[in-house]
């Protein structure tokens, strides 16, 4: 365990500079890393989908993970872990720290935020991988334009999601989401799931054409760092209100985790 300051990669490391290797963030409160075991779990299933060995295992990054919070006494931060791959599994490297939590403006989950889109498809969807050019320049994009985030377009016109968030439509009481094989599955995204379903919501995957935006009642994205927030426009198209529904699941969401 170092001070961030003393803690390094090779500049000599071609794994690093390309990219081979897989990150995980969670959100810490009150002192608890929430959903860890998942977010463990799925840092090893990013490694596996990208070929990078490695000896270690989730409950032992879970450990680690709890003794960074511990030795920095922090309430709430962000973890990141990275997982930096190498020739052999003993050659792996594995990084945690802590980050200054992200908060995303209050008045935005009343009033939604705004979303640009931008036109990339990720090469290994279901990994969580160091290799974010794209996402970066796209989320850089949208900084630019004051906007949350932006939404990925695939060749066929439809949306898969946010550069860092899980992006879902809906339409009375049914929930919309891009099919699960051109996504990355969300940590936070399986929980809202789970409780939308629990909440009498109807649950389809399907794809959803940038242009087919109108036709729904709402729009919102999830993430580790905003949870469920709701989108106000994306491109031309304005969702006036955020409708009742999806108010009452935010706040079952927030309170329940």
């Amino acid at each position: 365990m170092l001070p961030i300051a003393q803690a390094t990669v090779l500049l000599a490391s071609i794994e690093y500079s390309y990219g081979y290797g897989v990150y995980e963030t969670i959100r810490v409160s009150h002192g608890i890393a929430r959903f860890v075991d998942e977010h463990c779990r799925r840092l090893d299933l990013s490694a596996q989908a990208i070929g990078l060995e490695h000896s270690y295992q989730p409950s032992e990054i879970e450990q680690y993970i709890t003794d960074i919070i511990t030795a920095n006494e922090v309430e709430t931060c962000n973890i990141k872990v990275l997982l930096i791959g190498g020739k052999t599994a003993a050659d792996a490297e594995l990084y945690i720290l802590c980050l200054a939590p992200y908060f995303v403006e209050r008045k935005l989950y009343k009033t939604g935020c705004h979303c640009t889109t931008y036109e990339y498809e990720r090469v290994y969807p279901h990994a969580k991988t160091l290799n974010m050019l794209p996402s970066y320049l796209a989320y850089r994009d949208a900084a630019k334009n004051g906007a949350h985030d932006s939404l990925l377009i695939n060749r066929r016109g439809e949306i898969t999601e946010g550069t860092r968030s899980n992006f879902f439509t809906l339409k009375d009481n049914t929930i919309y989401s891009p099919p699960e094989e051109d996504i990355l599955l969300g940590v936070t995204r399986d929980h809202v799931l789970k409780l939308a379903k629990e909440q009498g919501f109807e649950i389809v995957h399907r794809p959803i054409p940038l242009d087919s935006l109108s036709s729904y009642d709402a729009a919102f994205l999830t993430s580790t760092s905003a949870k469920i927030l709701p989108i106000q426009s994306v491109a031309n198209t304005t969702f006036e209100t955020v409708p009742a529904v999806l108010h009452d699941l935010m706040s079952t969401f927030n309170a329940t985790y």
